[in-house]
């Protein structure tokens, strides 16, 4: 069966929030330091204080960092009796077949039964994505309504989406990954004539005005029109992001939480959150109309 018949299923009912199918918001890159989890799992926690069934896909068996993070949420509100919302995680591993086809079938299949089981129970479904190309990432691609890529304010991030002349910071092509987005947006088009909307998530943005990121946002300009990408900023570097892994908290759940071992918000905290909510907002999820600030 092709990879665009999820994304067929999927496009028969309506958006999140209705009666129909849930919204996937889908974080993809080939390259690991970005943030991805975090990111992953700070627009679940987000979107559940909104009010929304969450469900979240881990494609990633062998690391599963957004699992472990949700399964140390679990722990943590255990431990001290905290009762914060929590979405309905899945894990699918890799297939165990030895031949090319017969893997791309048995993952196809768990795909599609890990976006079933969720699809009657939650508005929106999150999909975390290995560092690397692999036959469930393209999956997941092609299934995305919104794709979120995060990348570091670099050269050595941005070279997952292009070819950058060292000189002159000219646009020389797309890079792979970059084509295998393009692909996934013919092949969506073609299942159910729905476009996916890409967006650029530049994490760990420096406070000062530099050279390089002049530069960097230059090439994510010329970026946005050759291969329809939208470019925002994401989250900062904060030493609170590397804090709250092991309790499972987002900085969403910092006031009910009365902060990471209780030692209450700061104006840091305070700021931090109001860039979730910012990227929130920036991503312009259809389904929160009304909602952005």
């Amino acid at each position: 069966m092709p990879d665009s018949d999820v994304s067929q299923n999927a496009a028969n009912t309506a958006d999140a929030g209705g009666s129909g199918r849930p919204y996937l918001i889908v974080l993809g890159n080939e390259k690991g330091g970005s943030g991805k989890s975090t990111t992953a799992m700070h627009i679940v926690v987000a979107l559940l204080h909104e009010g929304y069934k969450v469900g979240t896909i881990d494609l990633d068996a062998r690391q599963k960092s957004l699992t472990r993070y949700i399964e140390n949420r679990r722990a943590y509100c255990e431990k001290k009796g905290l009762e914060l919302k929590h979405p309905q995680e899945t894990v699918v591993p890799r297939s165990e077949f030895r031949t090319s086809d017969a893997a791309e079938a048995d993952e196809k299949e768990r795909f599609e039964a890990a976006y079933m089981g969720l699809a009657d129970t939650v508005d929106v479904i999150v999909i975390d994505c290995p560092g690397s190309d692999t036959f469930l990432s393209r999956l997941a691609h092609t299934a995305a309504d919104t794709l979120v890529t995060p990348v570091n304010d670099s050269f050595v991030d941005l070279d997952l989406l292009a070819r950058v002349d060292p000189e002159t910071h000219k646009v020389l092509g797309p890079s792979l990954y970059a084509e295998m987005v393009w692909k996934a947006r013919q092949r969506r088009q073609l299942a159910d004539g729905n476009t996916i909307d890409w967006v650029v998530l530049r994490n760990r943005l420096g406070a000062l005005h530099a050279k390089n990121k002049e530069r960097v946002e230059k090439v994510l300009n010329a970026l946005s029109k050759r291969i329809g990408i939208r470019y925002i900023s994401g989250l900062g570097e904060r030493v609170i992001y590397r804090e709250m892994f092991l309790a499972g908290l987002t900085l969403m759940d910092l006031k009910q939480s009365q902060g990471v071992d209780g030692k209450g918000l700061s104006m840091s905290h305070v700021a931090a959150r109001q860039e979730v909510r910012n990227l929130l907002d920036a991503l312009e999820l259809p389904f929160r109309k009304g909602k952005a600030a």
